[in-house]
């Protein structure tokens, strides 16, 4: 076990130089019609004004680990060793949450999941679970957003391990598959739970993410020719994007 739970549902922010965005998130916690959570603030020893803006919150149950770390899941590892959720949520310091999402969250938990999906609003389109397997979907096969979109039961990195250090873009689908392909259970909300930031490095570092994406696929032993294609046909959309 992790640890005592004094809440069911924490929330994990890793943040670094985010002052210029992380008030949209504070705002939305702040408007939660269920307040019973706590916020775990992960900053990566930011050098403009994100520290003193959390500092200087009172009216939310917030703990804040300022020091360096190796990236992103580096710190929700940290985040999630000092939380005292028995679930937790990531949020991006630029993710919005909407005013019904720890509400339904919580509504999930009395279904006994390990995962709990919401729909989450991303580049102006809704997200829900894809169907389809895994070996084309991925982690979106069980989830709609690692950040925003699944409240995680905390435990489950006893069994499973924490985010991998070797994958700094794509850990949680590694993480992700990793649970459901082994038997944790699943339920996806009707609601609408935030809205997704996209100035995170797996939306500026489209090529690096979709390598990424297919060296996990290949870890978790998918058809590596079929994975192959997908990747190839992959990069060329994304080039020909960029052009």
């Amino acid at each position: 076990m992790l640890g005592n739970n004094k809440y069911k549902i924490s929330v994990i922010t890793a943040a670094y130089n985010a002052e210029s965005c992380i008030q949209n998130l504070i705002e939305s916690l702040r408007a939660q019609k269920d307040k019973d959570f706590e916020w775990v603030v992960v900053d990566g020893a930011s050098t403009d004004r994100t520290l003193e803006i959390l500092k200087s919150i009172t009216d939310l149950n917030i703990k804040i680990i300022s020091e360096p770390d190796f990236g992103i899941y580096d710190a929700l590892n940290k985040g999630i060793k000092a939380c005292s959720g028995e679930y937790y949520l990531v949020a991006g310091a630029d993710d919005v949450f909407y005013e019904n999402a720890i509400q339904d969250y919580k509504s999930g938990i009395g279904h006994s999941v390990d995962i709990i999906t919401g729909i989450v609003h991303k580049n102006g389109h809704l997200v829900h679970v894809r169907k389809g397997g895994a070996w084309l979907f991925d982690q979106c096969a069980y989830i709609t957003c690692h950040s925003l979109g699944a409240l995680i039961k905390r435990n489950l990195h006893f069994e499973y391990g924490f985010y991998s250090r070797k994958f700094p873009i794509a850990a949680d689908q590694l993480f992700i598959m990793q649970c459901c392909e082994n038997g944790a259970k699943t339920i996806q909300l009707d609601s609408v739970v935030g809205e997704f930031g996209t100035s995170g490095v797996s939306s500026e570092d489209v090529i690096g993410t979709c390598t990424e994406k297919f060296r996990v696929q290949l870890l978790l032993g998918k058809n590596k020719w079929i994975q192959f294609i997908l990747f190839v046909l992959k990069i060329l959309k994304r080039l020909l994007l960029l052009k």
